[in-house]
């Protein structure tokens, strides 16, 4: 085996792993910040525990640092442009994208919010892992997530 494997290979193996698509929110004296990302999951259900992956190099991560609580908002279907706005692409034609609940700005629409505060930070690498302690939830009934996929968005299909 190889101790050498091209971050573009990684990337694009990764990105044969279908995921949804979330906004990470915080807050901090210079106002409210967001950033798209997948790189999500759920650690433990008790506690309850979350985990989100920054990239060292991202704002994000002093912003999620200096706070000590971010909100993961889950995209629902539909919501391409909200992505590509906190992915870097601004929609001027969006409009105000976050209001405030629980003391963290989120976005309207999603279909859930998870509220945590930073229970751990993980070096891992060129990235970070904040494990949060999930504090509120909320959600919206029958919505059906934003997907990414291979480089793409998608959205879920109904089977027989």
């Amino acid at each position: 085996m190889s101790d050498t494997i091209d971050p573009r290979a990684l990337r694009d193996a990764c990105g044969r792993f279908a995921t949804g698509v979330t906004v990470i929110t915080t807050t901090d004296e210079n106002g409210d910040h967001g950033m798209t990302a997948n790189a999500f999951m759920s650690v433990s259900l008790d506690p309850p525990l979350i985990s989100i992956s920054l990239d060292n190099g991202s704002r994000m991560l002093g912003k999620v640092r200096a706070a000590g609580r971010y909100a993961v908002n889950i995209l629902a279907e539909g919501m391409e442009n909200v992505a590509l706005h906190f992915a870097g692409r601004p929609d001027p034609d969006l409009g105000a994208l976050l209001e405030i609940k629980h003391g963290l700005p989120v976005v309207p629409g999603a279909s859930v919010q998870l509220f945590a505060d930073v229970a751990a930070e993980v070096p891992a690498g060129d990235h970070t892992l904040f494990i949060g302690r999930v504090r509120e939830i909320d959600h919206a009934a029958g919505q059906a997530p934003l997907l990414f996929y291979s480089g793409r968005f998608q959205a879920l299909r109904e089977t027989a």
